[in-house]
């Protein structure tokens, strides 16, 4: 899943002083990559499995809760102090919704009704969507042609995906609930870009704080809409366990430790393999089918977010 702006997190390279070290350190950096992207990637897994015994609200506020408690015992140990401004609070909860709140329910309303591979291909518009709303709020003025071209090319594969002119799993709500959840990530990212990054608070420090306050959004949910009695099985506690501690907790140390020792572009490729692993995952464990229209969407996709991060030459 996608994590904070990874621009607020100071970047400090690591002193290479031998090749062998360097090596060293590539390979560990694949090796967190490739753990980052399993952990996010099966999210919609685990999503999928502990919707079979709690409601979608039910599932969102879990995996807050656990993800916010072991963010905060990183906060602890790190000694790190909150934020004290009422306004900076007022920032993070409207991050908290967008970026958690809102895409978490999402996804979870939206596997009710559509596969777990669907769900983690539509997550990879996210970075297409950031872009469109950084736009649209003028907080980006920069539209080159190669932007342009990775727009039109990634949501060209977004339509080949959702193949409006066949009927079945693509074109029913739940996807259009989870390309939802995607267009609400990237109004997160610009939102946290413009109000929360960079204000001299430790990253994981606001991420703790962030899902914190969507636990508390959900739990407010909880209590107005009410949800059915859950029935707790062995695969539903684990499905839950494991999406909040690791899926919302593990995952953003994980991806800070990548950011601070090679950079927030060596961090950005996790996303694509996010859909991959879901893909696999999805076919593998619950014997989903995946069509070859989805496969070329999602190879469209990828291009086009591609070509939005692509930048000329200084």
């Amino acid at each position: 899943m996608p994590s904070p702006d990874e621009r607020s997190l100071p970047v400090t390279p690591a002193l290479r002083p031998a090749q062998s070290a360097g090596t060293r350190m590539r390979t560990s950096t694949t090796a967190r990559l490739a753990l980052l992207a399993l952990i996010w990637g099966s999210s919609f897994l685990w999503i999928k499995l502990a919707l079979r015994g709690l409601s979608p609200v039910e599932v969102t506020f879990g995996r807050l809760l656990l993800g916010a408690a072991v963010l905060f015992v990183v906060v602890a140990v790190q000694r790190s102090a909150l934020p004290r401004s009422a306004r900076m609070w007022a920032h993070i909860a409207v991050a908290a919704l967008f970026a958690n709140a809102i895409p978490y329910l999402l996804f979870s309303l939206g596997e009710q009704k559509v596969s777990s591979s669907t769900a983690g291909i539509l997550n990879a518009t996210t970075p297409l969507f950031t872009v469109v709303v950084a736009l649209i709020t003028r907080h980006e003025r920069s539209v080159t042609p190669l932007r342009v071209l990775g727009l039109v090319v990634g949501f060209a594969g977004a339509l080949l995906i959702f193949s409006p002119w066949r009927s079945g799993d693509l074109t029913s709500v739940g996807a259009i609930e989870c390309l939802g959840a995607a267009v609400s990530y990237g109004i997160s990212y610009v939102y946290m870009d413009k109000f929360v990054a960079r204000r001299g608070i430790s990253p994981v420090t606001l991420a703790a704080c962030q899902l914190a306050a969507a636990a508390v959004i959900l739990a407010i949910a909880l209590g107005v809409a009410g949800a059915p009695a859950p029935h707790f099985t062995a695969v539903v506690l684990v499905a839950i366990v494991i999406l909040g501690l690791a899926g919302t907790g593990v995952a953003y140390v994980l991806n800070y430790q990548i950011i601070t020792s090679d950079g927030a572009t060596v961090a950005s490729t996790v996303t694509y393999l996010l859909p991959v692993v879901a893909i696999i995952l999805g076919v593998l464990a619950l014997s989903e089918h995946i069509s070859l229209l989805a496969l070329a969407g999602i190879v469209l996709i990828l291009g086009g977010v591609a070509l939005t991060r692509r930048r000329k030459p200084a």
